[in-house]
């Protein structure tokens, strides 16, 4: 099987798997990442079937919906690829991507350890942010059962990925602890280009909600937006 026919067959594989998905973690988001990681890979020297492969199974078995185990990812990607008979180092390179891809909270470094992770890694994070960030955001909390906002409960900035992980905080908070803490953690120049203004989207939106929500009572300081760069 050729590379061209795995990416195929991956991508065939993934749709069906996440076909109506409703937590924001579905095909059409992966199938997003998957462009963009194609957008950004036209710019960088890397192999485009390890970013490819990496950027459709990324989300294979997220943590977030196996009870917080870090290796589903790569055991389940690793399953699938022995299925298609993917050489050894192909594999290893594509469970590393899955690895190193995921946000682990605000003092946790995470920066990938390949031009290839680096790329999906961008191309994860675009789809994090800007309007369909902020759809995926409240599509999640919604899943989960969380409030949108509660003006009591202060963002974190969680230390280690053990309380990222444990973190139950309203769909506003997700905000200030991880989405916009994302601009200046991008690898690549191309996915610090297109971060901006998706960036920029998100502080007007949630500056809007806010002003929605308190009328003419200012936020906690918390909440507030001081620094709309």
């Amino acid at each position: 099987m050729n590379s061209e026919e795995l990416v195929a067959n991956t991508a065939q594989h993934v749709e069906r798997l996440f076909a109506g998905e409703g937590s924001g973690h579905d095909w059409w988001h992966i199938r997003r990442v998957w462009q963009n990681a194609l957008l950004i890979a036209r710019q960088e020297k890397v192999d485009t079937t390890v970013v490819q492969l990496g950027a459709l199974l990324h989300d294979i078995a997220d943590w977030k919906f196996h009870h917080g185990d870090e290796e589903a990812g790569p055991r389940v990607a690793r399953e699938w690829l022995l299925s298609q008979s993917a050489p050894e180092p192909l594999i290893e390179n594509v469970c590393q991507i899955i690895r190193e891809v995921t946000f682990k909270g605000a003092g946790v470094d995470t920066t990938p350890s390949t031009p290839e992770a680096k790329v999906v890694q961008d191309a994860d994070r675009l789809d994090a942010i800007g309007a369909i960030g902020i759809g995926r955001a409240f599509a999640y909390g919604g899943h989960k059962g969380r409030e949108m906002y509660h003006p009591g409960q202060e963002p974190q900035l969680h230390a280690s990925f053990e309380e990222y992980k444990k973190n139950q905080a309203p769909t506003l908070n997700h905000f200030y602890e991880k989405l916009f803490l994302l601009k200046d953690r991008f690898n690549t120049a191309t996915g610090q280009q297109l971060a901006q203004e998706r960036h920029a989207y998100m502080q007007q939106f949630v500056h809007q909600f806010l002003s929605e929500w308190h009328g003419e009572e200012v936020p906690p300081a918390a909440f507030r937006l001081s620094d709309p760069s």
